[in-house]
């Protein structure tokens, strides 16, 4: 998931073989779907600077909430186009996905088109896309008080059962603001509703590119869709069978690995940020903050930094080694306002803490909590959660109480559909880095296991989530280019290195 977890589906009440796939496939043809196929789309300008500027067009296509009921209730998803401009060797449509889960993606395909040689992003049009129940696309909004469920449970029980309540106040705006109809926001709908904007743009099929949660999305479009599926470039991969709370889990270990890598790059600066000289000193400093934020929240401009928070404002910056010096200030800011210093917090930690603390309409996370909980049933005794907490403490003691905490899916309504689990032989193109602190490495290894006809780029010795379009690496953008211009997969698995 990019927006936080990478991010990060269902079966249509069958079970997620090949043989469902291609009955899925047919149904679409028949049983009242053939009006949401062969709609008529309606281009215009973008009212979207940037889109408007290269010269994009945007669209809503109707599509059924609940695909099982298609002459109920319609919502709409907003689409984006930047057309081919080589007519003559055009191959399609390349439909995206930024993550997740809840990224909106309207204005993605501008950046990616940038790592693209002119001959592939010539050939296609590039389709970006708010998921349902996003952005412009009948968003969800349960009006949250804060901007995200992924909250650190804590130092102790009494910060883990307030964190309780909040998440299942969180789930209770949900069901009764949205209704049962937050159940339909789900990854295997936004899967059917691609399809039928395959349908509408009048393509066979279609070719796709996705960070981080949007992996999930195409992988299981392609388990869905089989024969629909073209060119698919999954980076930073989600294994499929670790989708939703075991997914979550998996991040305390290679963000311990990342928050000491840039530990030891801060410590190599204490004449610069006097964090500490050493990598032990500075990741002593930052366990502190967290104990010292558990006695009384951390004065910083207009906002109290508490415990469950301070270790998400780890987590953003912690995906990109760029990111170093940027954490590096913050936490400076941090330490210096935990002293009784008077701190206006710098552009970066401001938009930070104020996503958390004060989100806008826009910003507060249900649409994210709807893909999420709708998608996969999450263990509902609190108690399961807080042993896993304590069971991991000693060895991850600032993410830990984040990976294996519970969100409001631990009281959200069971999912209509059961969880897919991608298994196929669909040619893909599956980038991962091995310090990757969202979708940890071992999960593009086994969704490339899963995905039989896929090959395996591992970008190595790099701490970074989404490559492709967003950390340059020359070896990475030829051999993704290549697949995307002529078809062709390497040979066998490679690896690139750092440029």
């Amino acid at each position: 998931m990019r927006a936080l977890v990478a991010t990060t589906a269902v079966a249509a009440g069958l079970l997620a073989g090949s043989g469902v796939a291609l009955a899925d496939q047919e149904t679409t043809q028949r049983g009242g779907l053939d009006r949401f196929y062969n709609q008529k789309l309606d281009w215009k300008a973008c009212n979207h600077k940037e889109l408007d500027a290269a010269g994009a067009e945007c669209a809503d296509v109707k599509v059924p909430l609940n695909y099982a009921q298609p002459r109920g209730r319609t919502i709409t998803v907003a689409i984006s186009r930047l057309k081919a401009s080589d007519k003559q060797n055009r191959h399609g449509v390349m439909l995206s996905n930024p993550g997740g889960p809840g990224g909106a993606g309207l204005d993605m395909m501008l950046g990616i088109r940038e790592s693209m040689t002119p001959d592939v992003s010539s050939r296609y049009d590039l389709i970006g896309m708010d998921p349902r129940g996003i952005g412009r696309s009948t968003p969800v909004d349960c009006e949250w008080p804060v901007g995200t469920m992924l909250r650190s449970a804590g130092v102790d029980r009494a910060a883990f059962d307030a964190n309780t309540r909040l998440e299942k106040d969180l789930a209770k705006r949900c069901v009764v603001k949205e209704g049962p109809d937050v159940r339909h926001f789900t990854t295997r709908n936004t899967a059917r509703d691609m399809d039928v904007i395959r349908g509408a743009l009048g393509e066979r099929k279609v070719s796709y590119f996705g960070w981080s949660y949007g992996t999930y999305l195409g992988s299981v479009y392609t388990q869905m869709f089989p024969q629909r599926s073209d060119r698919f470039v999954l980076d930073s991969a989600v294994d499929s069978k670790r989708y939703g709370v075991p997914m979550l889990q998996d991040m305390g270990k290679p963000n311990e690995a990342a928050l000491d890598d840039w530990a030891n790059w801060t410590a190599a600066r204490d004449g610069e940020y006097h964090l500490g000289k050493t990598t032990k000193q500075v990741r002593a400093g930052v366990e502190d903050l967290i104990k010292q934020s558990a006695r009384q929240p951390i004065r910083v401009g207009e906002y109290r930094l508490d415990q469950h928070v301070l270790p998400i404002v780890l987590f953003g910056p912690l995906a990109d080694p760029r990111r170093n010096a940027g954490l590096a200030e913050t936490m400076r800011q941090l330490t210096d306002a935990a002293a009784g210093k008077t701190v206006t917090p710098n552009e970066a930690l401001d938009r930070d803490l104020r996503h958390v603390y004060k989100p806008t309409a826009e910003e507060q996370g249900s649409g994210q909590a709807a893909i999420m909980c709708g998608d996969t049933s999450s263990p509902r005794d609190p108690e399961w959660y807080w042993r896993n907490i304590q069971r991991d403490r000693a060895a991850e003691p600032v993410f830990g109480a984040f990976a294996n905490n519970l969100t409001a899916c631990a009281f959200w309504p069971e999912p209509v559909e059961e969880p897919t689990i991608v298994h196929n032989s669909v040619p893909s193109l599956i980038v991962q880095t091995t310090g990757d602190t969202r979708t940890a490495y071992e999960s593009g290894v086994a969704l490339h296991k899963s995905m039989t006809g896929s090959k395996l780029l591992t970008l190595q010795d790099v701490r970074v989530h989404a490559v492709f379009g967003n950390y340059p690496n020359k070896c990475t953008e030829n051999v993704v280019n290549t697949y995307f211009r002529d078809g062709t997969l390497p040979k066998t698995d490679i690896t690139c290195r750092e440029d």
